[in-house]
């Protein structure tokens, strides 16, 4: 038995890791922690071992580029891996409306598709704000 498809099973069985992994399946990009903490509202702590989690389980990659760390889908090429991806692929979508659309904010931060802006700034507060305004309307 693959113990780490097992290792991944389990990763995925917690809520917040399955939404960090849905999101980087739908949004096709690498996301550093301080982008998936504003993302997702949770803690430093949370965020980075949630996605330490999701690495060791090998269903992420990560690249260190100067002060950030990378987070992105591992390639798999076995038939069952790809099966699993694609399962979390098919979740419904309105279940990750908020966040999905909050990780497409947080991206559009980037210069020259490089994370430059950490978690909680002025500019990511300013951005939330006009989101909620925008929800509001």
């Amino acid at each position: 038995m693959d113990i780490q498809y097992l290792d991944a099973l389990k990763a995925l069985a917690e809520p917040h890791r399955l939404k960090l992994f849905w999101l980087l399946i739908h949004v096709d990009q690498k996301v550093t922690v301080a982008e998936a903490m504003d993302v997702t509202g949770e803690s430093q702590y949370n965020v980075s071992r949630n996605l330490k989690m999701l690495f060791k389980a090998k269903l992420l990659t990560q690249e260190k580029r100067g002060k950030w760390v990378y987070y992105t889908l591992a390639e798999q090429e076995l038939g069952y891996w790809q099966s699993l991806i694609e399962s979390v692929r098919q979740l419904p979508k309105e279940s990750f409306i908020d966040v999905t659309v909050r990780c497409r904010v947080r991206l559009e931060m980037r210069v020259d598709g490089e994370c430059v802006v950490g978690p909680n700034s002025d500019q990511w507060l300013e951005f939330k704000e006009k989101l909620i305004s925008h929800s509001v309307d």
